[in-house]
Formats: structure tokens, sequence, C-alpha cells
């Protein structure tokens, strides 16, 4: 393929894009690749989670613009491009029973409907590859699964000229991922590297509520090696500063001892219209040749 390389990486909140798969994007930039971020909503109700900066009266009123000033700076830093899908955060439902999703939201919206703002992008960017979440949201949040729900429409229908017909000219996106950065190979591995090296783990009540809520086991098909762009991509995350405690258990694990025991981030190849060989170490692979 002697064209442009493209990844889109689809993701419901700002701050998302650099939890997950951030080295990855860091690393196809640093290559040459174009990649594009969709953020599905603003994150207007997002709690603040960083100590620090709870009670800030500032942040509690203008919380929509600082978290688009985060986004941008983690933007700068990974090296992507940004765009917004402009649906309205849901919030994270917390109770028994859950309280019922704010009225406009965006895990209210209609799928196909909400999927025609993601088609059009699609065709204005035309990606490659996209990756976005699986049908758990990779933690049952309900804008993650509303995520999940409108990539599947979109990456159908955005080469089908009879769908979505104002959305732009069509364009077939050849391959689909699910991030699977938090899966429980990697977390027992890092784990047990840190008990065996005398250290404390962050990661002990992460493998009991796994056992407790029986999470499935992921087909992890795709590991892309990018540990030199850990740093990166924690930098981009500390940009999210409402978001991200700094002493927070995101920061434990030694930046040495995560390169040795799990230097890449991995993936769940979901869907290809190109030939492939599993498992890979490239999203592109396939692509490449194409």
């Amino acid at each position: 393929m002697t064209e442009q390389l493209r990844l889109m990486a689809v993701h419901a909140h700002p701050d998302d894009e650099s939890s997950k798969g951030a080295a990855t994007m860091a690393k196809y930039v640093s290559e040459g690749v174009d990649v594009l971020v969709a953020t599905c909503t603003g994150g207007e109700r997002g709690s603040v989670l960083n100590p620090k900066l709870q009670g800030d009266p500032y942040i509690e009123e203008h919380i929509h613009e600082v978290r688009a000033r985060e986004m941008d700076e983690a933007r700068q830093i990974l090296g992507v491009r940004q765009a917004w899908l402009g649906f309205v955060d849901s919030g994270l439902p917390e109770g028994d029973p859950l309280p019922p999703l704010p009225e406009g939201c965006f895990a209210l919206q209609d799928v196909d409907a909400a999927a025609g703002a993601l088609v059009r992008l699609i065709r204005e960017f035309r990606p490659h590859v996209i990756t976005t979440y699986d049908e758990n949201g990779g933690y049952p949040h309900p804008d993650h699964i509303m995520t999940h729900k409108i990539s599947m429409v979109a990456f159908d229908a955005a080469g089908d000229p009879t769908r979505y017909p104002e959305a732009g000219a069509p364009w077939t996106p050849l391959k689909l991922y699910y991030n699977q950065g938090f899966n429980k190979q990697r977390t027992i591995a890092l784990h047990e590297a840190l008990l065996a090296r005398g250290l404390e783990s962050p990661y002990g009540e992460w493998l009991k509520r796994w056992e407790e809520f029986a999470r499935p086991e992921r087909n992890i098909s795709t590991h892309v090696p990018c540990a030199d762009f850990f740093e990166i991509r924690d930098k981009a995350l500390l940009a999210h500063a409402t978001q991200i405690d700094p002493d927070g258990g995101w920061f434990r694990v030694p930046m040495d001892v995560q390169r040795e025991v799990w230097p890449t981030e991995d993936y769940e190849l979901a869907q290809t219209r190109v030939d492939v060989s599993l498992p890979e170490n490239d999203l592109f692979a396939g692509v490449r040749g194409a």
C-alpha cells in the first residue's frame, strides 16, 4: 500500500484515549501513520477523580471546558488528531436500583441515528483500521457500551452507498479491533512480577473482583510492541488532570517492570476484510500489502 496508513480510535470520553491504546497510537504516529481519535462525548458528567482538584468551584462549574482543554493537551502529547462527535455524557449511574439515565444523553440515543455522526467522520478521514470497545464496553459504563454499538453499525455502513447517503462518499475500513489492554493475562503477569520483586501490587483487588464478576476471557489476537512509548502514554494520561490521581494505582508499577514483563498493548480482532494470520503484532497486518 503506497498511500499513508490511517488509524481511527473511537472512545467514549476525553481521557479514554490515553488509558486505552495510547502507546500504540504514539508508536504509529512515530512511523508516519495518520491517527484520529473520535471522542463521542465531552465528559460533562464525569466526576473529578483527582483528590487534589476536588472541590475546586471553577472546575466543577466549567467541567466541560476543562476536560476539552485536557483533551487538547493529551492530543498534542500523543501527536494525534481528534474530533468530537458531540454527544452528551450519560454519567455512570450508581445505586440499587440504578437511577434512570439523564434525558438526551448519549446512551439513550437511537443507535442507528447516532451512528450517522461516526459514519460521516469515517468517510471524511477514511481510516484503514478502527479500534473501539467490545460489547461489554471494556467496563459497563453506558457510554462505553453505546460507543461499541455505534462503532459496529458505522463499520458496516460506512462503505455502503445506500446507507447514510447524506454522510459523504462511501469508504470501507478494512479492520476493526476491540481494545483489550486490561486483560487477565497481563494483569496476572504484572501482579506476580511485582510480588516476586518484593514490591506492592495494585492488582490484588482487581483480580479478586475479576473472579467475583466472572468476566469471560477474551480472544486476544494482537499484541502491539510499544514499550518505548509507555512514558508518552503516561504523560498524556496525566494531562487529564481532573480524571487521574498522579499518586494513584495507575502509576505504581515501575516503568522497567512494565517494559520487561508486558511490553505490548493488546487487541481483539473483531472484523477483517483482509486476509490475516493470527496472532498478530501489527494492527495493519494484511493492510500494508493489500
